[in-house]
């Protein structure tokens, strides 16, 4: 079955059934509820790419990132993309992944939005004073943000409250009695940083604690700098009692050291890394700060920019899921 016998078989025009098949609103309810009525009946299903035509859609979600060989050992990363991939494919879209050096990724997204390849875009590693997110929102071309930014044009955005899980890791250790913590971080410009950063030094000091600048070590986002920062704290004068690692990549690298200078986790530096770690990797089961269901999570920015291509406000669209602490075996009490 095609359009044209379609449109005979109704008895109306292919120009009124192709616009009742697409939900164009000159077409009335009724005929509408017909036509998609016998289109089911005779188990008719509109060309992909006459269709994206007809609405002006490319039926096509991008993402241009700075990939890194790091994202492609990253499961989490993985795991949002794939959760991200099975929502489109229900839907006959397709995700497309655009590899870009740093230097020209600004660019990259003019000329995403000027030849509009793509109906929408997902924008990841959100930073502080995000230029791209400032340029999108002033563009027309609907995008969700992965993490929040402080350009303060409305825009939809999907994070994890990263204020609260650094809270709750800074409990847990004070907790076990742990006063000299240190923190690795991810580059501070990247905005998750920032807040856990930033709550990292809030929480130890409404415990009546200084976070110590010795302890504090940034901008290490993959093993061998997470390697190299716990390397620096164990060479201090003091070492800390515990450490907290912001993110799981540095983590692994992080847990290496200790593995290697043969400390004695938990007894004599308790360590806890946000996001799961493969348990392969680093051979513990690691107190972490999960952020739970990352293909959930990556399904919902879908789900999200396609409510963006329905109308829905993006003011409307700002989502925050919380963080849950993994209670593991790197914990121990400060004796």
């Amino acid at each position: 079955m095609n359009l044209k016998n379609l449109a005979r078989n109704l008895g109306i025009s292919e120009t009124t059934v192709s616009r009742a098949l697409n939900g164009y609103p000159e077409v009335s309810e009724k005929t509408r509820q017909r036509v998609m009525a016998a289109a089911n009946a005779a188990g008719y299903r509109p060309n992909p790419m006459a269709r994206s035509l007809a609405v002006g859609r490319t039926n096509m979600v991008g993402m241009i990132h700075p990939l890194s060989p790091n994202d492609l050992a990253d499961p989490m990363f993985m795991e949002i993309v794939g959760g991200m991939s099975s929502t489109l494919e229900a839907r006959q879209m397709d995700l497309i992944i655009a590899p870009v050096s740093p230097a020209n990724e600004l660019r990259a997204y003019q000329h995403m939005v000027q030849e509009r390849r793509v109906d929408g875009l997902i924008v990841g590693r959100t930073r502080l004073n995000d230029a791209r997110v400032a340029y999108l929102t002033g563009q027309g071309l609907p995008f969700v943000a992965h993490g929040r930014t402080q350009v303060n044009e409305p825009h939809a955005w999907f994070d994890y409250d990263n204020e609260a899980g650094m809270r709750i890791a800074v409990k847990h250790l004070l907790a076990h009695g742990h006063q000299r913590i240190a923190l690795i971080s991810a580059p501070l410009e990247m905005n998750f940083a920032r807040q856990r950063y930033n709550s990292f030094v809030m929480s130890m000091s409404d415990a009546g604690l200084q976070a110590d600048p010795r302890y504090l070590i940034d901008n290490t986002i993959d093993r061998r700098s997470g390697y190299q920062a716990m390397q620096q704290l164990l060479h201090g004068a003091t070492i800390p009692s515990a450490v907290i690692v912001d993110n799981h990549m540095s983590g692994v690298g992080a847990m290496r050291a200790l593995l290697d200078a043969g400390i004695a986790i938990s007894s004599t530096i308790s360590i806890i890394v946000w996001g799961k770690m493969e348990d392969s990797l680093a051979g513990y089961n690691v107190t972490t700060i999960d952020q739970p269901d990352p293909d959930k999570a990556g399904s919902r920015m879908i789900e999200m920019l396609l409510a963006l291509l329905d109308g829905t406000p993006p003011a409307e669209l700002q989502v925050l899921w919380q963080p849950v602490l993994l209670a593991g075996e790197t914990v121990g009490f400060n004796n």
